[in-house]
């Protein structure tokens, strides 16, 4: 697996360089010169959609919980992880559950509320998707309307993965897998289905809080979305490249959707740029403001993502892990 990693991110790399050699390099980096610091504020305004997912995050929990400024600690960590190492957009998940173990959360609480809070994420991301597509139908020009079709079909293709989602807390199914799995090596696992069983009721108790999990999906989802969406907007003012808010919106929503599809390549490396050549063409932006914007992306990403690798190696040897 971290051999396919390295060898995406070796082709997404090269993707990214002739992406930016087919259209002027020299403008692209004209364009990121003139931006200059403008670029870094544009990046640091990460923490704003960050704090909305620890604040949606910390609602999912019931009874004791960590602070805000935990969570927001716990949020930036995975989002390091997956951004910039080659663990198919799931070792970040990994880790964040074992910082939520070292702040004294039990496992059944800390799985459970990781397990909703990425349900909720992948049915944000759908529905926010939509809102991508219905911005370019309502564009006049052909090649948006060409590509919202498009975008819509794929959308159609993921949307069984709502009704997966709505059946799986009835389904027990990390119960059933370590119970077969406990069969198979003769009871050596017996001590995992109890543990399993327990997240599951987590799980479920979890879905059953109707108004937290409404409130998470259509609030604090959205406000994280038009964060991030905020940041776009604010990278194009700096490239003299102004849109609306409405288009930048939709930029966002279509971007995570196509770097979404690409888990498996490390940060979406030569994928993201595509995207942003295409869905920015679509909207009437250039190719080189298109694979600036890219570039300021990236930009965010090492200005935000470098020091949370680092601040997650000082977690990880400050304490040690919480029994039970």
């Amino acid at each position: 697996m971290k051999s396919l990693g390295r060898i995406a991110a070796f082709a997404g790399l090269l993707a990214s360089a002739w992406l930016v050699w087919q259209d002027h390099p020299g403008a692209v980096l004209g364009l990121l010169r003139t931006a200059g610091a403008g670029l870094l504020v544009a990046g640091l305004a990460h923490l704003f959609p960050m704090l909305a997912n620890a604040r949606l995050w910390q609602t999912l929990l019931r009874g004791r919980r960590p602070g805000l400024p935990a969570m927001l600690h716990t949020v930036w960590i995975r989002e390091s992880v997956n951004g910039l190492l080659p663990v198919a957009r799931v070792g970040g998940e990994i880790v964040s559950f074992r910082l939520l173990r070292r702040r004294g959360l039990r496992t059944p609480a800390a799985a459970g509320s990781l397990i909703v809070d990425m349900q909720l994420t992948v049915i944000g991301q759908l529905l926010f998707t939509g809102v991508g597509i219905g911005y370019l139908f309502a564009q006049a020009a052909s090649p948006a309307l060409r590509l919202a079709g498009e975008l819509l079909w794929g959308s159609v293709a993921l949307a069984p993965l709502l009704l997966l989602f709505a059946l799986v807390q009835h389904a027990r199914p990390f119960q059933r897998l370590t119970g077969l799995l406990n069969r198979l090596t003769g009871g050596a696992l017996a001590g995992l289905v109890g543990q399993s069983a327990q997240i599951d009721r987590q799980i479920k108790l979890i879905w059953r809080r109707r108004g937290v999990v409404l409130r998470a999906l259509f609030f604090w989802y959205p406000v994280q979305a038009v964060a991030t969406s905020c940041e776009l907007w604010l990278a194009l003012r700096f490239l003299h490249a102004p849109v609306s808010l409405a288009a930048a919106i939709a930029l966002e929503s279509l971007i995570q959707a196509v770097s979404s599809a690409a888990f498996f390549v490390p940060g979406a490396l030569g994928v993201q740029e595509g995207g942003f050549v295409l869905i920015g063409g679509a909207l009437g932006l250039d190719p080189p403001t298109c694979l600036a914007l890219a570039g300021a992306r990236r930009i965010r990403d090492l200005l935000n993502f470098v020091p949370g690798l680092l601040a997650w190696q000082i977690a990880e040897s400050s304490t040690a892990p919480a029994e039970g």
